[in-house]
């Protein structure tokens, strides 16, 4: 996995993590890739420091559960709010969208193993995720 910097059309300025160089450059060409803030996708790579390994004595400690949790509903509102939701069709639409026969656009919702596993290996890239509760109630 990959770290970009990146800079959409209205100057905002957001994170993506990506399989490889490869791997966002296919997204980027194909409108994929769409700012947090205002949508915009005609997006960049913005310049960025490289992120220098530490000796073994300076290292940041891991993340705790609560902390670990709070990311990961942070991701899910993030996801939540910038992509459609297609429920238990999500392996029939990704394969629409990579045909150019549905329109580009970020998606999530239901697969299973078998179907995310096929969609990788048809080419099109998905990412499982840890879908945590929304909130600590």
């Amino acid at each position: 996995m990959i770290l970009f910097k990146l800079k959409c059309g209205a100057d905002h300025e957001f994170e993506g993590w990506f399989r490889d160089g490869a791997a966002y450059e296919r997204q980027a060409a194909r409108g994929l890739i769409a700012c947090p803030e205002c949508g915009n996708s005609a997006v960049e790579k913005a310049p960025m420091a490289p992120r220098v390994a530490r000796s073994s004595g300076e290292q940041k400690p891991p993340p705790s559960p609560d902390q670990l949790r709070h990311m990961l509903q942070q991701l899910r509102k993030h996801v939540e709010s910038s992509c459609d939701y297609v429920g238990d069709r999500f392996a029939e639409e990704a394969r629409r969208i990579h045909r150019g026969e549905g329109d580009a656009r970020a998606i999530y919702g239901e697969a299973s193993e078998d179907d995310s596993r096929a969609l990788a290996d048809e080419g099109i890239e998905v990412m499982r995720l840890p879908w945590v509760p929304p909130n600590d109630a």
